[in-house]
């Protein structure tokens, strides 16, 4: 992996000096951070959980959806399912590969953003659905911009994604690759958190809170 490695750091020198992440007005050490960030694994409950956070905080609400319509009409219901279930008072945004600018643009104080989810954006750009294969570069490239954008975000930010490190090993390269940086991207974004939230079977186990961030 010493190859990733090196990639990442060059990626994420080429996003602080790239201006991709524009520069904010605001000073950062006067602005505590109000990231959630909500894991767990298929049928949790952690996107409920993270949509029951959102309507509790009282802010204006953007949904940041990362899912695609496909081919797959029974994966299609499923974005039906999670419109239907939505305030629909809540704004929309449809991101694709870069998440970074979806919310950097759409980030503010006294907003609430709530990115659902880290898994299925990870899925789009390591596996498209045309079945071609991107460089990892843009990958490494992709996620140190998020990284970037997450830690500099001033409103009320909400992530979720999936917990699949659980089980045994995966067979093959690609999978392996997947399941490998899904759990980095959890714990940056983790480590980045003022809170996180594990679900299991519908009921939310604290891994940190403010308090003991």
């Amino acid at each position: 992996m010493r190859n990733a490695s090196y990639v990442w750091r060059r990626a994420s020198r080429a996003v602080r000096s790239s201006g991709i992440i524009p520069p904010r007005r605001y000073n950062h050490k006067m602005t505590p951070r109000d990231l959630t960030f909500v894991l767990g694994g298929a049928r949790s409950g952690k996107s409920a959980h993270a949509e029951r956070l959102a309507s509790d905080s009282a802010l204006p609400v953007t949904y940041i959806a990362t899912a695609r319509l496909t081919n797959d009409a029974e994966f299609n219901a499923r974005i039906a399912h999670h419109r239907e279930r939505r305030p629909a008072h809540w704004g929309l945004v449809e991101a694709d590969d870069d998440l970074a600018g979806a919310l950097a643009q759409h980030d503010e104080p006294g907003r609430c953003l709530l990115i659902d989810c880290l898994t299925l954006w990870l899925a789009n750009l390591l596996c498209p659905a045309d079945g071609s294969a991107p460089p990892l570069s843009h990958y490494y490239a992709q996620a140190a911009a998020f990284d970037a954008a997450l830690a500099g975000a001033h409103g009320k930010i909400i992530v979720v994604s999936n917990e699949i490190g659980l089980g045994v090993v995966p067979l093959g390269e690609a999978t392996r690759l997947y399941v490998d940086e899904l759990g980095r991207l959890n714990q940056r974004v983790a480590s980045l958190s003022s809170e996180a939230t594990l679900m299991v079977a519908g009921l939310p186990l604290a891994l940190k809170s403010a308090s003991r961030a």
